[in-house]
């Protein structure tokens, strides 16, 4: 990695950690120790997109995130993203996501969504990678599988948390929340990927119209890695595990997939502060 690209992604985390904050040019060319005449072209060299718009799509993500998930007023969103009314936020808005913010929290279009916000991953490379050995009794859950494209697990995952809100069964608050993988989104057609959103339960779930259903993680050996940061390069992660970890521990694989436990979630928290432990399933 080289010193200009640590440099960049000491700034890009620091916006993702200061997205409330005045930002200016001088001291974000500080933070990359830079001159102020050669840090723009710096950035869009390797963001591909200019330090403002970086900024913009940062709180617009979050914005989006916040219209999906959260019971919040549109012009409360507005103002938490630094707009001066929901005017100027409905028309940027529409600009970058072909919706407004209305049509978005009604009927989401998530491909474009992932379009809009593909950027690159830009991190320090500061976590280490430590692995902790942990036990786990088998876990009752509440799942709704997604099937099919990727880029819409979000669409499912929202119509997981409004059946918890609905009945109750499985609160956020004081529930595990999972998501279960049957394969690697980027190694099979897109008609095949299976990935069950999930939540414990303390009793079983009725017959409901969301399509949820009774099911259980098996308990045993887990290798265990906690995941800093964004959803979008938690892969790198999981196949690091495989990759360097699992090769230099001696263990073994169990028949069940690997699992991801949310410990926070993206309209609740920055970016940079969610929090995703890995499970691997190991004899």
């Amino acid at each position: 990695m080289s010193v200009q690209f640590q440099r960049i992604a000491r700034v890009c985390e620091f916006i993702q950690r200061h997205l409330d904050d005045e930002l200016t040019p001088v001291q974000l060319s500080n933070i990359a120790a830079c001159s102020r005449f050669h840090f723009h072209r710096l950035f869009v060299a390797y963001i591909g997109v200019s330090m403002t718009r970086y900024i913009q799509l940062a709180k617009l993500k979050r914005a989006s995130y916040q219209l999906a998930f959260e019971p919040l007023k549109i012009i409360d969103i507005a103002l938490n993203a630094g707009f001066s009314s929901p005017e100027a936020f409905a028309r940027t808005f529409k600009k970058t996501l072909g919706q407004t913010p209305s049509e978005f929290r009604s009927n989401a279009d998530w491909p474009q969504w992932h379009q809009v916000f593909q950027l690159p991953n830009v991190t320090t490379g500061a976590h280490s990678m430590q692995v902790k050995i942990v036990e786990k009794p088998t876990q009752q859950i509440a799942y709704l599988t997604h099937l099919g494209d990727p880029q819409r697990v979000l669409e499912t995952a929202g119509k997981f948390i409004e059946w918890r809100k609905a009945t109750g069964l499985s609160p956020i608050a004081s529930s595990d929340t999972f998501g279960i993988p049957f394969a690697d989104p980027n190694t099979v057609p897109a008609e095949e990927f299976r990935v069950d959103i999930a939540g414990t339960i303390n009793t079983p779930v009725p017959a409901n119209t969301f399509g949820v259903q009774n099911g259980e993680i098996p308990g045993g050996r887990f290798a265990v890695l906690r995941h800093l940061g964004s959803h979008d390069n938690l892969s790198d992660s999981v196949y690091a595990l495989y990759r360097d970890w699992l090769p230099e521990s001696g263990e073994e694989l169990r028949d069940f997939p690997c699992f991801f436990h949310w410990l926070n979630f993206i309209h609740e928290v920055d970016e940079c502060d969610l929090q995703t432990d890995i499970y691997l399933p190991i004899k």
